[in-house]
């Protein structure tokens, strides 16, 4: 007997909003459309699943998101999914929707409640978008490179003002418990030290003797870039006046990182994985994420993803250390 082919999807963004949701959901509707396949966005994440807040989706009602920041489904954190009820409330949604499939847009948290559901007997696809890039099934997740954009943008202003002035900056960017938006971003703005939770931290070589190397070379700015996992940034400035007394000044770059327009990279991505998701869907593949491997789109069983951890590539330390000042080369 021929399997019955899908009739309804929902679509959900969860957990922190990313620059590229938009263009996800627009591709997870139009690919639908094109099979014949009915969209409901779910808002608010997994509570709008469970309140039963929806909106129907058609191809039109997608146009002219792909370029918008922040989600147009809205995102919220769930504690009453958290429990069995809520998740069970979840499932009366769906069946009284007729919602078949889910795909859920969103980091590990988002995954970890789509396999809940996925035990209840709701089929579900991943999609992976977080800025902070630390979905270990995946090497990219969609927003990381629009929010590293965003926070060159300001730290190149910034240092504008701060040279003028001859001071130290420490700028604290985003990323949970993991280096690699910091890092990125280090490379790219010239750092004098990047801080990042994968690395031990050593005040003494990692911080103050680079500033000081620099100012020996006749640098009379500093970059320090710390990723929020390392600690507060204010206690780092405080160590840099204990150090080697400068009085830094300290930007916390915050959430102005997760929003604004995404860039080509995350709205192609975006697009191609939201295509992938669909047709996983259409053709019987279910409980699965959908994740990259050296640019090519990879399906990965969600139980396994969710064990999978990503190293952070710490030959990309070696090459900022390369480009710093290092002490053997200074003159005696």
């Amino acid at each position: 007997m021929e399997e019955k082919m899908i009739q309804r999807i929902g679509v959900l963004t969860s957990g922190g909003d990313a620059p590229g949701m938009n263009a996800a959901v627009r591709a997870v509707v139009r690919t639908a459309h094109s099979l014949g396949i009915e969209c409901v966005g779910i808002r608010r994440g997994w509570q709008g699943l469970i309140n039963s807040d929806f909106v129907v989706l058609t191809a039109d009602s997608v146009s002219r998101i792909i370029s918008r920041g922040g989600t147009i489904l809205y995102t919220a954190r769930s504690e009453d999914f958290m429990t069995e009820k809520g998740r069970l409330k979840a499932v009366a949604t769906c069946k009284m929707l007729g919602i078949e499939a889910i795909v859920a847009i969103g980091g590990d948290g988002t995954f970890r409640g789509a396999l809940e559901l996925s035990r209840l007997g709701i089929p579900v696809v991943g999609i992976p978008a977080t800025i902070d890039n630390d979905i270990g099934c995946s090497n990219y997740t969609i927003g990381f490179d629009s929010a590293c954009n965003t926070a060159v943008e300001c730290i190149d202003k910034l240092r504008d003002t701060m040279q003028s002035h001859e001071r130290c900056s420490v700028v604290e960017v985003m990323g949970r418990n993991a280096g690699f938006l910091a890092l990125y971003v280090g490379i790219a703005v010239g750092a004098t030290a990047v801080l990042i939770p994968e690395r031990e931290l050593d005040i003494e070589n990692d911080l103050i003797k680079r500033i000081q190397n620099a100012r020996l070379a006749g640098h009379n700015h500093f970059m320090i870039i710390v990723a929020e996992g390392v600690g507060n940034a204010y206690d780092i400035a405080k160590a840099i006046k204990e150090g080697v007394g400068i009085d830094p000044r300290v930007t916390v770059l915050g959430h102005i990182q997760r929003g604004g327009s995404p860039n080509a990279r995350d709205r192609e991505t975006a697009t191609r994985m939201g295509y992938y998701a669909v047709n996983a869907l259409a053709q019987g593949r279910t409980n699965v994420i959908i994740g990259t491997k050296e640019g090519a789109i990879k399906e990965i069983p969600i139980e396994e993803a969710l064990q999978m951890k990503k190293a952070l590539q710490m030959d990309r330390y070696g090459i900022l250390e390369t480009m710093g000042v290092d002490n053997s080369k200074i003159r005696q």
